[in-house]
This record gives structure tokens, C-alpha cells and sequence, in this order.
């Protein structure tokens, strides 16, 4: 008789997956991780000799959980200040991590683009998404982790896949492609050489920053070049007043980004996000809250 997997053998299996459908369903590293907390310990009242596939079950827990705590984070963005943006997730080039989280989120699925755009779905719609076309999943297994019947399922899969498809116009570089862009971004931008980051700038590049209400950073999308070009330096010239200013570069939910610290403390994660030859948009998370659990 073949011996059982232990219940934490098999979370431990599934725990990089689980970490990546809540991440992917919540757009939080810390509130992924609470979920996967609470998802162990329902596992762990689980009679296992009746789980016939211990991912679908995970799956399921897991994205349950995710569902609740979106449903209420719907309702607390409303009174948020300024645009949200998700919390940075580290990855490297080809999307692994080196922070220490583990995850399997590679490609356009884990950039910040692509997570705006999942936000503006209803959540049930969201996860749905999530579990079909981002770690395909089986329809019957999603019926089972959202509460509905497989008809419905395909209908929301469905109209997330056009609302997705209506709201991503191209493919964001991937880091390699990007690299080239980012590079002399990096160089302008430090340089004070406005001209040199307007010819890297899409037309209707757009800067989002999110402070959170809690630190400072523009309240409303700045958009076009001159107005980011300028955007960007005053940034730079004010961290400079604030204190000793370091610039570590990474790669952040599958983009090059620029972590920046002032007097070691770390005060900002600015992801580079660039589409053919431009970029096309800077998202500036400057909340203290969501760059606890960020590694530089």
C-alpha cells in the first residue's frame, strides 16, 4: 500500500502556487501571505483520505480565503488616497525569487500592468480569471473553489477575457527585451538630462505613485512626457535634500525597477514598465506599508 503524503508535505508541495493564486487574486505580498496561514491551518482540519487531488483542494481553500479578503479590500480602496498600486513583488529575469517568497508568477501575468487591469474586475470574476488563464486550471475545479456552477464559470471566464483583451493593448517588454530602454532611462533620469528621458517616453506615458495618503507623491496620474520627464528629476533633486540617497536596481513583478533608499531606510520601488521601444508607464509605490515585506 502506497503510504499517504503527510498534510504538510503537501502544502510545502503546493505552497509557491498557492503563495502566486492569492498574490495574483489580491495584489499583496503580506496579505498572500495570510492567506496561506489561514489556508495551512484548514488544511490541516481536513480528512485528507477524502482529497482525491490535493492541488484542486489547496486551490480551493486558497482561493476562497482570497476571495473574502478582496471583497473587503474592494470596499476600503474606495476611501484610499490617491491611485492603488499592488505591492512589489521581486523576481528576477525570468521570473523566480529572490527575496526568499516563493512563487511561480513569470511573464505579462505578474507585472503591474496586468494587475490594474485584473482590478477592475468583479473579484469572483478575478479569480476565475486567475485560475483559468493564468494557471490553468480545469473549469470543473473552479466551479468547485468559487461556488458556481461550470456554466457560470465559463460565462465570467468569458467576459473577464474580453474585458482583459479590451484593456491590454500590447504585450509589456519582457526584462531582456526592456533592458536596452531601462538602462538609458536610468542614465537620464540620474543625469538630470530632461531631453534624454523625453525621447525614451511614450506619448502618453503615465507616472503612478502610491503613497497611501500616508507619505508624499502625486494624487493623480501625471501623464505625458515633459510633465513625467520633470516629474521624475524634482523627485530625485527632493530625495537628495531628504538625505543620503542610494539606488539599487531590480527586477519587480517582472519589470526592471529602481529601489531607492534614503539613509539606508528604504523609500520608494519605481517599476519600469516599457512596450516596444518606449516607456509607456512608471508605477512608484512610496506606502510604507506595502514595502515591509520588500527584500533589496
Amino acid at each position: 500500500m502506497t503510504e499517504q503524503p503527510k498534510p504538510e508535505d503537501e502544502f510545502t508541495a503546493h505552497r509557491a502556487l498557492l503563495f502566486s493564486i492569492a498574490y495574483e487574486i489580491l495584489g499583496s505580498v503580506a496579505d498572500a501571505e495570510d492567506v496561506l496561514q489561514e489556508t495551512y491551518l484548514r488544511w490541516r482540519s481536513v480528512s485528507h483520505s477524502s482529497v482525491e487531488n490535493a492541488r484542486a483542494y489547496l486551490a480551493k481553500i486558497v482561493t476562497r480565503q482570497a476571495l473574502g479578503l478582496l471583497r473587503s479590500a474592494v470596499r476600503r480602496r474606495e476611501q484610499y488616497v490617491g491611485p492603488w498600486l499592488p505591492e512589489p513583488l521581486a523576481t528576477d529575469a525570468v521570473g523566480n525569487a529572490p527575496d526568499g517568497i516563493d512563487h511561480v508568477l513569470t511573464g505579462e501575468a505578474v507585472t503591474t500592468a496586468m494587475l490594474l487591469v485584473l482590478d477592475t474586475l468583479t473579484p469572483t470574476q478575478r479569480a476565475v480569471f486567475v485560475l483559468r488563464e493564468v494557471f490553468a486550471f480545469d473549469y470543473p475545479e473552479i466551479a468547485a473553489a468559487v461556488g458556481k456552477s461550470e456554466a457560470a464559470v465559463r460565462q465570467l471566464n468569458h467576459r473577464a477575457r474580453n474585458s482583459v483583451r479590451a484593456k491590454r493593448h500590447t504585450a509589456v517588454a519582457t526584462p531582456a527585451q526592456a533592458r536596452p530602454i531601462a538602462e538609458r532611462f536610468l542614465t537620464a533620469a540620474t543625469t538630470g538630462d530632461v531631453q534624454g528621458l523625453m525621447d525614451l517616453l511614450a506619448p502618453d506615458v503615465v507616472f503612478l505613485g502610491d503613497g497611501g495618503g500616508v507619505v508624499s507623491t502625486a494624487l493623480r496620474p501625471v501623464v505625458g512626457p515633459d510633465k513625467v520627464a520633470r516629474l521624475l528629476l524634482g523627485l530625485l533633486a527632493k530625495g537628495t535634500r531628504m538625505g543620503g540617497v542610494q539606488i539599487r536596481l531590480g527586477t519587480y513583478n517582472g519589470m526592471h525597477s529602481v529601489a531607492v533608499l534614503i539613509d539606508g531606510v528604504l523609500d520608494q520601488v519605481t517599476s519600469i514598465e516599457v512596450r516596444g521601444s518606449a516607456v509607456t508607464a512608471l508605477y512608484c509605490v512610496r506606502n510604507p506599508e506595502k514595502l515591509t515585506a520588500v527584500k533589496i
